[in-house]
């Protein structure tokens, strides 16, 4: 059995300096059954008494270094090739040992609801679990803590993928690090931190956010509720409200009806899952620097009113992580958000189209970013479709084409390039296109919309240019009643009927040619 000096998750680094027990101790992170990532430098870390000497060993390597003065230590391990099992020991004035320690890929699954729904509750759960009987894929969950400090460590362990075990781990993840496994044949390791209804701000540092304008009107908001419970005035209307019930409460019984509800003192938004930080704190802080391949990425539904901001949120949140990580550019890959309410007969504005404008607008603005287009894959009633399967396959996709050298895989969903006017219609270019463009169901492509200068979209016909077996990468589309058309949309709604895809299966991205101002610009704070 492995021994590990345990404080409780919610200490900060600094209590280790001033804390009695001086036993060389580290994070959760690292535990038996982890993987550590193959081929690159992994950092280990923990803590100590200052001036401990600390000593890791692992596969026959070692390396050294001491614990500084505010009770911290870190070092590096060389790259080592996938494989395993390993014993790795950290000596200090005690020492730690972790068994069935593998080399591998290791990447994080991150985001909201759909990133944590589990496997259990996914399509062909009864199949999937009875055959999820991977010894070298590794699972490790992070609780959902959310804190005002950055956190130094979590409650949690890795466990060897089984049937027991995976049942209630994210799905996405899961198939996601099937996949890999089957495709590359290395262990793989996930780091699951995913929490439900979780905004990207809180997955931000505080630091980051406050020295940016461009989230100048989200941190007043969130200064303005902070002030508002720390000074008093919380408390004070809570007692308010408490005197309104009593009296009401004795009147209800007096007549004879039903007592009202107590109110509570609800201080939810402090420390839940939407205020800037809480979770990068709680949630990501513990694992920053352990070595991972990637992250994948599943979230926006609560951002979509604010979509228009989320084009800067986004793409800052990713380039946050990656600068304290310190791996570099790492891979980072996303779900585009699914169709999703009730379909509507007409065109019409949508704050979940301009969501996924700004997921898709990320991919320009970053390296080593990528998108799973799901628009296919969505359900109307259900916020949180079933189908993680082919999510997974289409983030996985990305991976094994990107990072992994399967470069003959299709990957990337066919995408908007530009738009020209012809004698009434619009003929639109497309890249990415694959082995070419098709439809789905039926012949006609659809889902498109145009507008003429009064800026008014009507549904439109379309039609695919080119032979089956050519390049077919230009769709043309027209509407009787718009004679001068200016601008184009495809899939723009929160639920669109739409069915063009590319011959390797890949649903077209939604977009959008026009820039006009949509429902969500102006939306800076909640």
């Amino acid at each position: 059995m492995s021994a590990r000096a345990v404080l409780p998750t919610v200490a900060l680094w600094i209590s280790c300096a001033t804390s009695a027990r001086a036993e060389i101790g580290v994070p959760s992170i690292f535990g038996e059954n982890m993987v550590l990532q193959q081929k690159q430098e992994n950092k280990v870390w923990g803590w100590g008494e200052a001036g401990e000497s600390v000593t890791v060993t692992l596969a026959g390597q070692s390396a050294q270094t001491v614990v500084d003065a505010e009770g911290k230590w870190e070092l590096k391990l060389k790259p080592m090739a996938a494989g395993g099992p390993h014993r790795l020991s950290i000596a200090g004035k005690n020492k730690l040992s972790f068994d069935n320690v593998m080399i591998g890929e290791v990447w994080i699954c991150s985001g909201q609801s759909n990133m944590a729904w589990p496997v259990t509750r996914s399509n062909d759960p009864q199949l999937e679990i009875k055959t999820a009987n991977y010894p070298n894929i590794r699972l490790i969950s992070v609780p959902q803590v959310s804190a005002e400090s950055p956190q130094r460590d979590f409650n949690g362990e890795w466990k060897v993928c089984t049937p027991q075990t995976v049942a209630d781990f994210s799905a996405v993840g899961y198939f996601f690090g099937r996949q890999l496994h089957q495709t590359l044949n290395v262990p793989i390791g996930l780091v699951d931190n995913a929490w439900g209804g979780s905004a990207c701000e809180a997955w931000v540092n505080r630091d980051v956010l406050e020295s940016d304008q461009r989230f100048e009107g989200l941190m007043d908001h969130w200064e303005g509720v902070e002030a508002y419970f720390r000074s008093g005035e919380a408390k004070r209307d809570h007692e308010k409200r408490l005197e309104e019930w009593e009296v009401k409460a004795a009147a209800a019984e007096k007549d004879g009806k039903p007592v009202p509800r107590k109110p509570r003192l609800n201080m939810g938004s402090m420390t839940g899952n939407q205020r800037p930080a809480n979770l990068y704190n709680g949630v990501l802080h513990p694992t920053i620097g352990y070595g991972i391949r990637g992250a994948i990425w599943y979230q926006g539904e609560s951002n979509a009113s604010r979509a228009y901001q989320y084009r800067d949120l986004f793409p800052v949140m990713i380039k946050n992580w990656r600068e304290e990580w310190g791996e570099g550019d790492f891979p980072f890959y996303w779900v585009q958000l699914a169709d999703f309410r009730t379909e509507k007969a007409e065109p019409a504005e949508s704050d979940w189209a301009e969501l996924r404008e700004a997921q898709t607008m990320t991919m320009d603005k970053l390296p080593h970013a990528g998108e799973a287009v799901i628009i296919d894959l969505g359900e109307a009633n259900d916020i949180h479709p079933t189908n993680k399967q082919d999510v997974a396959k289409r983030l996985s996709r990305w991976a094994l084409a990107r990072d992994y050298g399967h470069t003959d895989l299709a990957y990337r969903s066919p995408r908007y390039q530009s738009v020209k006017a012809e004698d009434g219609h619009l003929v639109v270019t497309f890249d990415h296109v694959g082995s070419g463009l098709d439809t789905l169901d039926v012949n006609e492509p659809l889902g498109f919309t145009v507008a003429g200068k009064d800026k008014v979209f009507h549904r439109a016909k379309a039609e695919i240019l080119g032979r089956r077996g050519s390049a077919r990468n230009q769709i043309k589309v027209w509407s009787d009643s718009v004679s001068s058309p200016v601008a184009v949309r495809y899939a723009w709604a929160d639920n669109p009927v739409c069915n063009v895809r590319s011959f390797d299966g890949l649903p077209l991205t939604p977009f959008r040619s026009d820039d006009w101002p949509g429902v969500t610009v102006g939306r800076e704070s909640r």
